[in-house]
């Protein structure tokens, strides 16, 4: 018989940008169920902890957090508003990094890619790992796969960081998504093209 090895990549960001996507949606419920909650009940102790806001100044009647919990999962617009306010820089780190770790091994669970989805996709390939039955396959999965999908998202939260952080053109996850997006697209089109497709720029 015959045996073909091969590798199976895990890579760094092996949830890709769904992180940042899933944190982001959470923050934008947050902020508008703070604003619709301000707007009628700006008195209420429970709504001024979830967020305080403030008519921005020539922002068109546009409203900005200023405190509660809204303001602090906010990022900080310069490294001039970080060192006035540390703190709110502080516990916008701390936020991003764990809530982009946690989305990321939350992603792998329902997506189909944990380390058990992919020993069964393995197996039903008829493909296996040298030296370790299918069994054992699934604990060697969780040595890299998980690690790999928390460490991933924490970087990219710290990228997004980084960009809020020097005031770059745009948010930082704007940019990110971006940058993701079509590095995913130069990807496929590499895939299917054998890697040949773009020659014609030396790439």
């Amino acid at each position: 018989a015959t045996w073909n090895a091969a590798t199976y990549p895990i890579k760094l960001f092996y949830t890709s940008n769904i992180p940042i996507i899933l944190q982001t949606a959470l923050v934008s419920n947050v902020y508008f169920m703070s604003q619709v909650l301000y707007k009628k009940f700006s008195n209420n102790v429970l709504v001024r902890m979830l967020g305080r806001w403030a008519i921005v100044e020539g922002g068109g009647g546009s409203m900005q957090p200023v405190g509660g919990l809204a303001y602090y999962i906010s990022p900080p617009t310069s490294l001039t508003e970080v060192v006035a306010d540390p703190l709110h820089a502080i516990i916008y780190f701390v936020f991003i990094i764990s809530a982009c770790g946690f989305f990321s091994k939350f992603w792998i669970e329902v997506s189909g890619s944990s380390p058990r989805d992919v020993t069964r996709q393995l197996r039903d390939q008829g493909m296996i790992m040298g030296g370790y039955r299918t069994d054992s396959m699934v604990s060697v999965f969780n040595r890299y796969i998980p690690t790999a999908a928390a460490f991933g998202g924490m970087a990219i939260g710290a990228l997004t960081i980084i960009a809020d952080f020097m005031g770059a053109i745009g948010s930082g996850t704007g940019i990110l998504l971006a940058v993701t997006i079509i590095y995913q697209y130069f990807e496929t089109f590499s895939k299917e093209t054998g890697g040949r497709g773009l020659g014609f720029l030396g790439l």
